[in-house]
């Protein structure tokens, strides 16, 4: 058998690295493409070091652009390389115009289609990633979701065959890295376990308008008065703060720059809560069994709403929100056991 990955942007290149690693126990052969969708230089960190990720076997080199023109030129590439290597399958990752375009280009070659991380669903309708995820949902052949809120959102949609249940392969990698977590920076900065928020704050919408970004600093400083706040400060956000003078509402928390995975993990696990409006940390509080209060309108990982671990905020509830006292006990297994990659060959290769 032979399947065809098309990977398009960094996250895309991690989950591809954990099936990797289960297909190379098999028989399978597996060809990588890489659109180029999201060029990255630094391909020597922790992931590549540590997951071995494999360098694609082809790299379209298609750079940013507009959504049309970029979804129309990896179409055009892809389709020559699909038309070459004459795949059995065609894998896609989320929610990128990579993901869409490969899709297409494999439904209109009557080609399977397999989509990781199928079944998300987000308001607002009209988000180029809900759109590009609704859509390779109407056209995939086998769909697997991360958590079985996206095996329903897939049922209210009338899509119900080929959909499987295996877990998050974001899990997998959290597991498989947590040895490896790092306390540096924790050491650092004289932190006491479960006794500091750690925040971050990134999305265009919260930290674009001073208005709103102001309403959002006057709750952390709130917050900061009765529990220690560590804040990893984005690039975009530390602009902001300083284009729309508001650091004065900084002066009791801890801002520090980015920094790695690793460490990130390490202050994440020994925090007491996280705020953040980033979408994987809102799922790596859940894996490090810390609640997120989530700064935004809606979620893709509403599950962790619907459990009641973690909650969604606004420039005006914050602090509320943040000291909510929640009786509910750690809901296990929303994101299945860390072994989604096995599973995912596992239903691949018994579909064959």
């Amino acid at each position: 058998m032979k399947i065809i990955s098309l990977i398009g942007a960094r996250p895309q290149f991690i989950k591809e690295a954990i099936i990797n690693k289960e297909i190379k126990k098999t028989n399978i052969q597996e060809i990588i493409v890489h659109s180029g969708q999201h060029y990255d230089k630094n391909m020597s960190d922790i992931f590549f070091q540590t997951l071995g990720i494999t360098q694609p076997d082809y790299n379209m080199n298609i750079g940013s652009g507009k959504h049309g023109e970029m979804t129309g030129k990896i179409m055009i590439e892809f389709e020559k390389i699909v038309e070459k290597e004459k795949p059995d399958m065609i894998l896609v990752y989320g929610d990128t115009n990579t993901t869409l375009a490969g899709a297409i280009v494999a439904s209109k070659m009557k080609i399977p289609v397999v989509h990781v991380e199928a079944g998300i669903r987000q308001e607002p309708k009209d988000m180029p990633e809900e759109i590009n995820r609704v859509l390779t949902d109407r056209i995939s052949n086998m769909l697997f979701c991360a958590s079985k809120q996206s095996v329903e959102n897939l049922k209210k949609e009338n899509i119900k065959n080929g959909v499987h249940f295996v877990g998050d392969v974001m899990y997998d990698l959290y597991k498989m890295m947590e040895k490896d977590f790092k306390y540096d920076k924790f050491n650092e900065l004289n932190l006491k376990k479960d006794e500091y928020i750690l925040m971050t704050m990134h999305r265009d919408f919260n930290v674009d308008k001073k208005e709103k970004l102001e309403k959002i600093l006057k709750q952390v400083e709130k917050i900061s008065e009765e529990k220690k706040i560590v804040f990893t400060i984005h690039p975009r956000t530390k602009a902001r703060i300083k284009e729309f003078k508001l650091k004065k509402y900084l002066k009791e928390v801890v801002v520090i720059e980015p920094i790695d995975y690793l460490n990130l993990m390490g202050l994440v696990k020994n925090s007491w809560k996280v705020i953040t409006d980033s979408g994987g940390l809102q799922k790596e509080a859940y894996f490090a069994k810390k609640r997120a209060i989530v700064v935004m309108p809606d979620t893709g990982w509403r599950e962790l709403i619907e459990v009641k671990w973690n909650v969604l905020a606004n420039e005006n509830n914050l602090y509320e929100k943040t000291f909510l006292n929640f009786k509910e006990v750690y809901p296990k297994n929303v994101y299945g056991n860390a072994d989604a990659g096995k599973k995912i060959v596992d239903l691949l290769l018994n579909n064959n």
